[in-house]
């Protein structure tokens, strides 16, 4: 296609968004399945600083498949970022007190750099499955997922840890365990982040995703924040972050955004290095940090795999059959549904043919009664439909 091109190798997407910013380039392309099955491959691309999503990746399909390309003489050239990508962290990050941790890269990209980073930063790293092996023979590298997490929670038990952190495939979305062995999710996680943020930023945006807990909010308020819901998707939530001059998004699979210190694209390991930051100030374990912010009965996300192309129109089944009582009904992505005591959240996976749903609740009388309401609307659309609760 006539285009000069920078080989970066083996990285992890967050060096290949980096690169995007500091090379004389604002383009790239990532060849990646992230946390999708072993035999998944696909393409994250940026185009001139934006992410390209849902119509414009059809679009981009269709012009292939017509053959309306430009062609011509590029160039090639290898260059390895990792190395200033790491500098530009280090620079950033200060640490006032040395963190015991264990770094889980679940043979994904990750490999090539957490554990030479945070050694760098001045943490003692025990690393798990830090050899890159795109068959993932160890667990399947998604913590989002909490079986993926046991190996982490063990080793952090093992070894009295200060915390343990996981990476999925690409490196761009993280996984966190407390000094106690416990897995924190990352809605949670937003809450201290949005507190160290807006310590310094009162009255800024903070953007999280309709699968969040109904107390970040509140925290973010708390703080001195806006926060703003918005649809699920790494890419939805960076281009709502650049329309709104946002400082800090997040999502609940693990996607971090910064644009305060950093460059606002999703990286775990950048996200991982704030973390640590701001836990090194606190003169509490990183477990009795996490058990200061407020928390309810919630589920992870529960996915139920469905026939290609068939979860669109079962989760428009079950909003078209209306309201439930004494609730409130949020459209952003698939149906939030909201009551008095918790909440409960249906919508169509970005990422794979599937539904997903989460719950979160007061008590597990609540968190019963709001997931029996969504199981017997999805029975009486398919009695056949497996669901995963």
């Amino acid at each position: 296609s006539g285009r000069d091109v920078v080989d970066l190798g083996l990285v992890p997407t967050p060096v290949l968004y980096f690169a995007t910013h500091v090379l004389d380039t604002r383009s790239g392309v990532m060849v990646t399945g992230s946390h999708n099955p072993p035999n998944h491959n696909g393409l994250k691309i940026v185009i001139d600083g934006e992410t390209l999503h849902g119509d414009e990746i059809l679009a981009l399909r269709e012009r292939i498949i017509q053959g309306g390309l430009v062609r011509g003489e590029g160039s090639v050239v290898q260059k390895n970022l990792l190395p200033e990508y790491m500098g530009r962290i280090t620079d950033d990050i200060q640490l006032l007190r040395p963190l015991k941790l264990v770094v889980d890269c679940g043979n994904g990209a990750a490999s090539v750099v957490a554990p030479d980073l945070f050694r760098a930063l001045g943490c003692e790293v025990t690393g798990l499955f830090c050899e890159v092996d795109g068959r993932f023979p160890n667990h399947h590298p998604d913590p989002g997922q909490p079986g993926n997490m046991e190996a982490l929670v063990a080793a952090v038990r093992e070894q009295g840890a200060d915390l343990g952190v996981a990476f999925d495939g690409d490196g761009d979305r993280i996984g966190v365990v407390d000094s106690g062995g416990r897995i924190i999710w990352p809605d949670r996680l937003l809450m201290l982040l949005a507190r160290d943020v807006l310590m310094r930023h009162p009255g800024a945006d903070v953007i999280y995703d309709v699968k969040s807990s109904r107390h970040l909010a509140g925290e973010i308020l708390t703080y001195g924040g806006r926060p703003i819901m918005w649809r699920s998707g790494h890419s939805l939530i960076k281009a709502k972050l650049q329309e709104t001059g946002a400082l800090l998004a997040g999502e609940m699979s693990g996607h971090i955004f910064f644009k305060e210190r950093w460059y606002g694209f999703d990286d775990g390991l950048y996200a991982c290095a704030r973390l640590l930051e701001v836990l090194s100030a606190e003169a509490m374990s990183p477990a009795e940090v996490f058990a200061g912010l407020p928390e309810s009965l919630a589920t992870p996300e529960l996915v139920m795999p469905v026939p290609e192309g068939a979860a669109a129109g079962l989760v428009q089944r079950f909003i078209e059959q209306g309201a439930f009582p004494e609730s409130k009904q949020v459209g952003l992505d698939g149906v939030r549904v909201e009551f008095g005591d918790g909440w409960g959240l249906v919508r169509s996976s970005n990422t794979r043919s599937a539904v997903t749903f989460r719950f979160e609740a007061d008590d597990e009388n609540a968190l019963k009664r709001i997931q029996d309401l969504f199981r017997a609307r999805f029975l009486a659309i398919d009695p056949a439909l497996k669901l995963p609760f």
